[in-house]
């Protein structure tokens, strides 16, 4: 078990290697680029020489055979370089790698929100990356008080991925595989956050996974199944000093399309820059232009916890593709605060899609960041 000086330097580090993302003095890490030549299955491991990579998944699972979900859940695995090459002095417990966890399980029929979160250096005992072909892709001890690891597995065709927090009283175990094929978020996986030259990502994603296995809440166990969205991002200073923060969207239509979109915000509030990606029934991609499609922010939340306004309710369309979607919260409060890093708090949440009928057409997710003050994303 650590203790909390070990957490609290977990902390501190991670607010360092934020500041140094910011200022842009990482400028020996590689950044993203076309060109990159992928190669599957080993881009689903780390990825030396880049600064920041994340492993990312969210979904709806439902309990005995019922269609309707009653879960939402997040699971997020962060790589955070603090050097890009080994520290000096040969010593097994130097790290140059910090590894951050986020997970968090709505229940969907109580309204209750929990997330939980760990900040580990990746060394021996504590946390680490495996190398292809190990299945094994990240790991790391869990919270406080939690006896059972954190994992993220490749299975041969799709992920599967564990957490417990004995604190806040859930875990799950899921196991994925893709019901469609792999898809770029930009041509060549290069996805745009901006006009600089490293402005920008690796990104691909899974955007339909069948999902099953087990969700323990209070003492309780369900098994379950649904459906999820896998996402993998790696680069290095892609936001630009005035981006605030971002709304990003993954939605599943009932009709087989997916649909990611993304509007990155500057400091007063405008859109710096935005994509959009199609995924057709078929597993065709098109790339969507900023005068295809577009969106509206409906309404507000504000938290009670952290003061900051969120945006809760939106409208979009993409007249080409005939969609026009109407898109809400299931629950209001869905915000994801930390207890480890000082101002890190976001709105992660489980969304429904309906038609301008009020007829069901999907469901999603959506992710908030740097709504409320001091809150800018430190990654």
């Amino acid at each position: 078990m650590r203790t909390r000086e070990e957490l609290g330097a977990g902390a501190c580090i991670l607010a360092l290697v934020g500041i140094i993302l910011w200022t842009g003095l990482a400028h020996a890490w590689t950044s993203a680029q076309p060109g990159y030549v992928w190669s599957f299955p080993r881009d689903h491991w780390a990825r030396d020489g880049y600064k920041t990579e994340w492993w990312y998944f969210t979904g709806h699972l439902g309990t005995g055979g019922e269609p309707a979900p009653r879960f939402g859940f997040q699971f997020t695995f962060f790589r955070v370089g603090v050097s890009r090459d080994a520290p000096d002095g040969g010593s097994a417990w130097a790290a140059n790698n910090i590894i951050m966890g986020h997970a968090a399980l709505t229940d969907l029929e109580t309204g209750r929100h929990r997330f939980s979160e760990l900040v580990v250096r990746a060394a021996p005992l504590l946390a680490g990356f495996g190398r292809h072909p190990d299945p094994r892709i990240a790991w790391s001890v869990g919270p406080p008080g939690t006896p059972d690891k954190w994992q993220l597995s490749w299975n041969g065709k799709g992920f599967d991925f564990i957490m417990a927090d004995a604190g806040k009283s859930f875990s799950f175990s899921l196991s994925t595989r893709p019901l469609k094929p792999l898809v770029y978020q930009g041509p060549g996986g290069v996805s745009r956050k901006g006009e600089g030259a490293t402005e920008a990502s690796h990104y691909y994603s899974f955007t339909r996974m069948a999902t099953s296995g087990t969700v323990r809440l209070d003492g309780k166990e369900w098994e379950v199944s649904g459906t999820s969205w896998m996402d993998k991002e790696f680069g290095s200073n892609q936001l630009g000093q005035d981006t605030e923060g971002w709304d990003w969207f993954s939605l599943q239509f009932d009709d087989g399309r997916e649909v990611m979109l993304y509007l990155l915000r500057n400091r007063d509030g405008g859109t710096r820059y935005a994509g959009a990606t199609l995924v057709e029934t078929g597993g065709a991609v098109r790339y969507l232009q900023p005068g295809e499609w577009k969106l509206n922010a409906t309404g507000q939340w504000t938290s009670p916890a952290s003061g900051a306004p969120y945006p809760a309710g939106w409208i979009l369309d993409i007249p080409d593709a005939a969609i026009r979607a109407v898109i809400a919260p299931r629950v209001a409060d869905q915000e994801n605060r930390s207890a480890l890093i000082p101002n890190l708090f976001y709105w992660e949440g489980s969304v429904r899609i309906e038609s301008g009928s009020g007829a069901r057409i999907g469901h999603g997710y959506v992710e908030l960041t740097g709504y409320g003050e001091n809150s800018r994303p430190p990654i």
